[in-house]
């Protein structure tokens, strides 16, 4: 297949680039700068100069590709709002070109915007949350509302994706220890985040796309929850720091805009994921990328 993937050169997108390439298929990596655009070309892929801001180089990408795998989002959480409704954009105006074709689409979002029980796990097939709730669901609320003009789209829910030099929000939390000398987590750091390694994520992406089920929800789940206590004590060792826990008053203080999502518990299932896509991860876990944490870029 000739697959468009918007982005392309970030952490997870080059690792789907070259999971692509292996497995056969032409790739054509949406890019604005131009070193990146040598980084993408290097890594045998087709440059589509463009950005999220430009829709018009988005739907022409699409347009020249036969499936569509959506990666990019602005993670400047000082505009989270902003951005998720902009998301809604992106996949509205892919959507419009593959409309009426069986071509796939796959979204990105987060394991966060599955409706659940406390302390039970998301499953793919549960309700999805709002957002006006959770500002992320914009991107599945697009998904859905593609899908209604003749979309085949699926979702890929993400984790905390990782290796030992990016570990989703985790890699926020780390700078923030290394600023203020201290790992903390809140209260008695039982709530969970679920996690999966960066080449598990880039396969899953791989077999989404090649199976194409229209309306498919797939979770990226390696591991479905490890204790944020547990996270901030590998980073405390690797990093020679104390570990601390703060009450929930003082999260803002230290974590800044982190705190909303520090003390939730996050449980996700990849049951059904693993089922129907023949899924198995086999990267290592959260806990030993961390204690293998490559301090010179943490």
């Amino acid at each position: 297949m000739r697959v468009f993937v918007t982005g392309a050169t970030g952490f997870i997108g080059s690792a789907v680039v070259k999971e692509l390439i292996a497995a056969g298929h032409q790739v054509l990596g949406l890019c604005r700068s131009d070193e990146k655009a040598a980084a993408l070309a290097a890594a045998g892929a087709e440059v589509v100069r463009g950005s999220l801001e430009d829709l018009d180089s988005l739907k022409e990408g699409a347009a020249r590709s036969d499936g569509v795998i959506h990666l990019a989002f602005n993670h400047d959480f000082s505009k989270f709002v902003a951005n998720c409704e902009d998301d809604r954009r992106v996949i509205q105006a892919l959507g419009s070109v593959l409309a009426g074709s069986d071509r796939p689409l796959i979204v990105t979002s987060g394991t966060g915007m599955a409706s659940t029980v406390p302390g039970q796990p998301a499953t793919e097939d549960g309700a999805v949350i709002s957002s006006d709730v959770i500002p992320r669901a914009a991107s599945e609320e697009a998904a859905a509302s593609v899908a209604a003009d003749g979309v085949n789209v699926s979702v890929v829910r993400l984790p905390q994706v990782h290796d030992t030099v990016r570990q989703g929000l985790i890699t926020y939390a780390i700078a923030l220890a290394r600023e203020k000398g201290v790992c903390a987590y809140l209260g008695d750091g039982r709530n969970r985040w679920p996690a999966a390694h960066v080449l598990d994520t880039a396969r899953l992406y791989g077999l989404a796309l090649e199976k194409a089920e229209h309306g498919a929800k797939y979770h990226a789940v390696a591991e479905e929850g490890v204790p944020l206590r547990d996270i901030a004590e590998a980073i405390g060792r690797r990093l020679k720091m104390p570990v601390t826990s703060i009450a929930p008053e003082e999260a803002q203080a230290y974590f800044g805009w982190l705190a909303m999502f520090a003390g939730h518990d996050v449980l996700a299932s990849s049951a059904q994921t693993r089922k129907k896509l023949g899924w198995q991860p086999t990267g290592p876990g959260l806990i030993a990328d961390l204690e293998e944490l490559r301090v010179s870029e943490a």
